[in-house]
């Protein structure tokens, strides 16, 4: 498969010196999309080109065929849904209609944790399995599983239809700010060069007023037409610009902003400082929704061939109108090595019933709530670093039941794990391992601390908070 030698390829390239990568990357650049990204790339690409602008009749009927393929299969091949189903007395003859989805009971986080093996379609080899883990702001790790060849690249062509609604063309040059690890921060570089993707990838975790000042000149110097980034992220470099009145970078046409919600104000700040479109969307690491901007409103459009959207109020019915927010469920399509049906994101939302002047027939909501926090911390120096960007997706929390951070110091951290049965002390290397991997250790401490389910504290409404932090800022 095409898919496989792709797989190898970036295994070879990513261990590869930095002047290997370079001329590899550029060559790579120049190859048809299809040997680049694969064939399901291509599809998803073709599909999206027309399929945005359908009528609400031909969506309908795309997610009514999608959906009923979907329960065949699982009725043939997950042990999971195949048990469920027999217990609900439900069988083929009982799916002839989308709105039949409602038939079948939620699907949880808990689910997921205690039936992860039989969520796993038997018609796949393992070899197909690509492990994911998240936790983040839910603080209670959950790991799955993806398809290779197929996850990757259906959600590449997903994001570069949305952006492309702003000007984005493929390997356009972009700035990525996104929690990544640079190895040469250890020599106050906080930047790399990935020619693969051409972007400039900065550190999230070194955003001091001094290190600030080489980041906009790299930036200038590099010439990106879109920087990627979390909110809380470009805030901080946002303040920085507006404090010393720096102008905008005259060749950024937009700044794509993800895994975090706005807060007040802030999207009037970034569009301020950076004279360009702030765009955001809505999706998560479990691939059952996907919602986006478009080039016309800041509402996002809820994308029919990603997933089947619901909304739920508190008793589990499903909302149908605008006016209250409720429960996002999102049935993820083309997932079909593990396939979630009915999945409850703990995300919330709320319907707008009008037409988007875009012309697309796809539903809109007026907001979007829920566990996408923004929360930093404060190091020794005195600059923040995002949570979201320490969200792993290694097996690292496998033996953890759930984690919480807590800050009362500067420059200080405590993570407080509740363990499973199963946990060593190699668990806790490996995650002391993995997380100083992205912070400073001359800049953060960071100390574990195992603790019981009651030290795990929420916040005034009773919602998890990924970090108790009491210190101010500003």
């Amino acid at each position: 498969m095409v898919e496989d030698a792709l797989y190898k390829f970036l295994g070879w390239y990513y261990a590869s010196p930095p002047f290997i990568k370079n001329i590899a990357g550029r060559s790579y650049r120049l190859l048809p999309l299809r040997v680049r990204y694969g064939s399901v790339y291509v599809h998803f690409k073709k599909l999206l080109e027309k399929s945005q602008y359908w009528s609400p009749e031909e969506i309908h009927q795309y997610q009514t065929e999608k959906f009923i393929k979907l329960v065949c299969h699982c009725l043939d091949h997950v042990p999971y849904y195949k048990k469920l189903f027999a217990e609900h007395n439900l069988n083929r003859s009982d799916f002839k209609t989308l709105e039949d989805i409602q038939k079948i009971p939620f699907l949880t986080k808990e689910n997921i944790l205690n039936h992860k093996e039989d969520l796993v379609a038997t018609n796949y080899p393992k070899s197909r399995l690509l492990y994911y883990s998240t936790g983040g702001t839910t603080g209670t790790p959950m790991s799955f599983y993806n398809e290779k060849g197929v996850s990757r690249s259906k959600e590449l062509a997903f994001m570069t239809a949305q952006w492309m609604r702003v000007g984005y063309r493929i390997h356009d040059p972009v700035v990525t700010l996104r929690g990544n690890v640079i190895p040469s921060s250890k020599n106050n570089q906080f930047w790399e060069y990935e020619p693969i993707k051409n972007r400039l990838v900065f550190s999230t975790y070194h955003m001091t007023d001094e290190n600030l000042e080489q980041y906009v000149r790299q930036i200038r110097n590099f010439k990106p037409k879109f920087i990627h980034t979390y909110p809380s992220a470009v805030t901080i470099l946002a303040k920085f610009m507006k404090e010393r009145s720096l102008e905008p970078f005259e060749t950024v046409k937009a700044v794509f902003c993800s895994s975090e919600a706005f807060y007040p104000g802030q999207r009037e700040l970034l569009e301020s400082v950076f004279q360009c479109r702030i765009f955001s969307w809505y999706g998560l690491g479990e691939m059952v929704a996907l919602a986006g901007e478009c080039e016309r409103s800041t509402n996002y459009h809820i994308f029919p061939e990603y997933g089947i959207f619901e909304l739920i109020d508190a008793n589990g019915s499903v909302i149908e109108k605008e006016g209250q927010l409720g429960e996002i469920v999102g049935t993820g399509l083309d997932r079909d090595i593990m396939p979630f049906i009915r999945y409850r994101t703990g995300d919330y939302a709320e319907y707008l019933d009008q037409p988007c002047a875009c012309g697309r027939n796809y539903r809109l909501l007026k907001r979007v709530e829920g566990r996408w926090h923004q929360e930093q911390v404060v190091t020794r120096k005195g600059n923040l670093i995002s949570m979201t960007a320490l969200n792993m997706h290694t097996p690292v929390f496998e033996n953890v039941r759930q984690y919480q951070f807590e800050q009362t110091e500067k420059g200080r951290v405590t993570l407080k794990l509740v363990p499973k049965a199963g946990f060593t002390e190699k668990d806790y290397a490996a995650i002391t391992k993995a997380l100083m991997s992205k912070l400073d250790s001359d800049n953060i401490e960071l100390t574990l601390r195992l603790v019981d389910p009651s030290e795990i504290e929420t916040g005034r409404s009773g919602k998890f908070r990924f970090l108790i932090q009491k210190l101010n800022i500003n």
